[in-house]
């Protein structure tokens, strides 16, 4: 089904675009259960394809003075070193094993999504500075977490650039793209060496997907942001499950043969 895998792509972009998030969390499983990739070279390719991605939405949203550099550069040096070390830390635990945490996360952040979703700008927390331990701490953790399973980490550094950083809503979208892009890049050069990258079909990817971000970017002025989490959220309720029926065996659930495959 390579047609309609790399047609999904688009669909990843326009996440990205529309909610400064997202990405990984729908390029892992087109790759892996659409395009029949391995599970560890799914996640490197995902890294590659939402760095490149996010690095064209920052650009557009800086044009648009919505990336604030200094916090950028801060919160994603810290957590470019844990993502790199969780990258290579990677090759100590199956594909298998990746795909059910990256599931885990996927579960994880509907939950916070949807809650989210729900609030009215009213009642949103007032932005406010924390001190650098604290920052480093959850840039450590956004870092770690993305080496080790490919997420991009866009749920989780758009609320520490509002709650940690004190950035208003619209710059820690647009900040969290730059910091995905530095973060999701350092990854895969983290997997180079352990992985073998079909360079021709993460190109097409990969282009398919700036597309759906530029589109996504462009389109997040006339789309509900609230309505759009809640819809959002749902499909990574979907997903998360899914993604867990098919690895139920690593599980110890039984109920025939697993379809993951493992990239060595």
């Amino acid at each position: 089904m390579p047609l309609l895998g790399f047609s999904l792509a688009a669909l990843m972009g326009l996440s990205l675009g529309l909610l400064g998030g997202g990405g990984s969390i729908i390029t892992v499983p087109i790759l892996v259960y659409v395009l029949g990739f391995g599970a560890k070279e799914s996640i490197a390719m995902g890294l590659a394809v939402v760095g490149v991605t996010s690095l064209f939405g920052a650009a557009s949203h800086w044009r648009k003075g919505n990336v604030q550099w200094k916090a950028a550069l801060v919160f994603g040096a810290v957590a470019m070193a844990g993502t790199y070390a969780g990258a290579r830390l990677s090759v100590l635990i199956s594909g298998t094993t990746q795909l059910l945490l990256f599931a885990t996360v996927m579960l994880v952040s509907a939950v916070f999504m949807f809650r989210n979703g729900r609030k009215d700008a009213a009642q949103a927390p007032e932005p406010r500075k924390a001190s650098f331990p604290l920052m480093a701490l959850a840039a450590l953790g956004v870092g770690g977490l993305t080496g080790l399973v490919g997420v991009g980490g866009g749920f989780l550094i758009v609320p520490a650039l509002v709650l940690l950083v004190g950035l208003p809503m619209k710059q820690a979208v647009g900040t969290s793209l730059l910091v995905i892009a530095l973060n999701s890049l350092v990854g895969f050069a983290g997997y180079l060496g352990h992985v073998e990258v079909p360079w021709v079909s993460l190109g097409i990817f990969t282009a398919i997907a700036v597309v759906g971000i530029l589109l996504g970017t462009w389109a997040s002025h006339f789309i509900s942001q609230a309505t759009l989490k809640a819809a959002f959220s749902g499909f990574l309720v979907v997903m998360g499950v899914f993604i867990f029926f098919k690895n139920r065996e690593a599980l110890g659930l039984g109920g025939g043969a697993s379809t993951t495959q493992d990239a060595h």
